[in-house]
């Protein structure tokens, strides 16, 4: 699964996935539900340039997902997923959750959609099947679970990534987008390219996009818990009316 970046032994390959993020599925798990989506810290501001105090509920410190997309590597030796785990652990984040899966469509789709529900991850990030290889299908796996999409993740891991690989760089399909309020960054599987997106673009940024997706995600259920009961009471009131209407 060739990327682009894999900048391992002649040089550059941010975009090659090559086997950086093949499949697998154990990993360390905080023992959490899934379910809902419950973001740590306060969930913030629109990004925008009104001069509002954007970064005000920004989340001091998330969970995130660690996905590996190869169907040739292990948990074991995963330098990719390795070094996404330990840079948010420095960074004071937690890990919640490491799986590998393989370069399939199915369980790339299933595997981020269930990561993106779980109450206890508040972003995920998946390594490999980025590339423009046959079974390089991550980007489309993902792309239908979009409720929303970061393109300008991509275009800036490109435009980084120029300055090792040059031209290679149109290889790689490295993709973002919010699924069920939760990020998703899906990045190639080398070394490298994972370190530019991890440390230059993701964990600068984590925070306030967790906060920005997860905004008023809570109240929504809130809310809609409120309607369904609300509707649950109006029937039985109604049925108690026609009882009370009717003749005796």
């Amino acid at each position: 699964m060739s990327d682009a970046h894999d900048h391992g032994e002649d040089g550059a390959d941010h975009g090659q996935d090559g086997d950086s993020g093949e499949d697998g599925g154990h990993g360390h798990e905080h023992h959490h539900d899934d379910g809902g989506h419950d973001h740590h810290g306060d969930h913030g501001d629109h990004g925008g340039h009104d001069g509002h105090d954007h970064h005000h509920h920004d989340a001091e410190s998330v969970a995130i997902a660690v996905v590996t997309v190869s169907s040739s590597r292990s948990l074991d030796e995963d330098p990719s997923g390795d070094h996404v785990a330990a840079a948010f652990e420095d960074a004071g984040h937690e890990v919640a959750v490491r799986e590998l899966v393989p370069d399939e469509y199915d369980s790339v789709q299933g595997t981020v959609d269930r990561l993106a529900r779980r109450k206890d991850t508040d972003v995920v990030v998946t390594t490999g099947g980025t590339g423009v290889t046959p079974d390089d299908v991550t980007p489309e796996a993902v792309d239908g679970l979009f409720a929303k999409r970061l393109p300008g993740f991509g275009e800036l891991f490109r435009r980084r990534s120029e300055a090792e690989i040059g031209t290679r760089t149109i290889g790689s399909r490295a993709t973002a987008g919010v699924v069920s309020a939760t990020p998703v960054f899906c990045l190639p599987g080398s070394e490298n390219a994972v370190r530019l997106g991890v440390d230059e673009i993701i964990l600068p940024e984590v925070g306030h996009l967790v906060g920005l997706a997860g905004r008023g995600a809570d109240e929504t259920e809130e809310e809609e818990t409120a309607e369904g009961k609300e509707a649950e009471d109006g029937g039985e009131s109604a049925d108690g009316d026609e009882t009370d209407d009717t003749p005796r």
